[in-house]
């Protein structure tokens, strides 16, 4: 049985008819606990499979690497579960030689970020001053029927949503739409770290040129992690909230709302729209 898509038994029932029953496909959920030499750093409910690149992308999110060679090894380490088997929901990172461990902070953050304990200017700031990279002067320049045919191409790839219907994706996109990476998780959040995951390892930080497109509503910590990343254009099939674009305006991010074919709404830095 598939980790990322397990089945159950359900009963399907129509007002006025006999219900019938069968197997169905939800979407898989499990903790990952991330540590760091062996301290542990965070736990996070995810679904299962790319998760070395899901806590590499975490990593990159919270400003404690960069790129590919501060990063040594990955591995999951022993975590039973009740009938004795690794279940693989523990991972321990090594940092290289040189590299600073992420403080309690980080820890914190991980846990707050979705709901309280960042506003305002100071959350701007931190972000603004911890990244690496800037966005402000990347070229990108992207058509806007390209910009609108992205949520069908990202819909398109997502083969477990297929099975189970409860899945976010994220995807990473170049100018011309084509899609370099997509990842789904049970969290939004998630699925934009297996993608920043996936670029580190690829040695593709920063993500000059790429357009991130994202299930959902584009929120602060969406955007967090697009400039952590470097990317200058994130787009969302929803709303952003009003931090999320303030941020953006801050830090140079091309923000779109509400992309649903043959419209968007534009809320930061509409010039990389070329006929905006």
């Amino acid at each position: 049985m598939s980790r990322s898509s397990p089945q159950r038994r359900v009963w399907r029932l129509r007002v006025g008819e006999t219900p019938t029953s069968e197997r169905d496909a939800l979407a898989g959920e499990e903790p990952l606990e991330i540590r760091v030499g062996g301290r542990s750093l965070a736990v996070t409910m995810r679904t299962p499979g790319d998760d070395f690149e899901l806590a590499a992308g975490f990593l990159v999110s919270e400003g404690v690497v960069s790129q590919r060679n501060e990063l040594t090894t990955m591995k999951y380490c022993a975590g039973k579960g009740d009938d004795a088997v690794n279940s693989f929901n523990v991972l321990d990172l090594a940092l290289a030689a040189g590299v600073a461990a992420p403080d309690d902070s980080v820890a914190r953050a991980f846990f707050t970020t979705s709901s309280c304990g960042l506003c305002g200017k100071a959350s701007i700031d931190a972000v603004r001053t911890r990244s690496r990279f800037e966005v402000r002067d990347d070229p990108l320049r992207v058509r806007p029927e390209v910009v609108v045919s992205l949520p069908s191409r990202l819909r398109g790839a997502q083969s477990i949503f297929d099975k189970t219907g409860g899945l976010h994706a994220a995807g990473l996109f170049d100018a011309r739409g084509t899609m370099l990476v997509l990842r789904e998780d049970v969290g939004r959040h998630n699925a934009v770290d297996k993608v920043l995951g996936w670029a580190l390892l690829e040695g593709r930080l920063p993500l000059r040129e790429t357009i991130l497109m994202v299930s959902g509503r584009a929120s602060f910590e969406l955007v967090q992690k697009a400039v952590m990343a470097g990317v200058a254009m994130l787009c969302a099939v929803s709303a952003p909230s009003s931090l999320a674009a303030d941020l953006a305006e801050e830090s140079g991010v091309t923000l779109v709302g509400f992309v649903r074919d043959p419209t968007m709404v534009i809320y930061t830095h509409r010039q990389r729209i070329i006929d905006a």
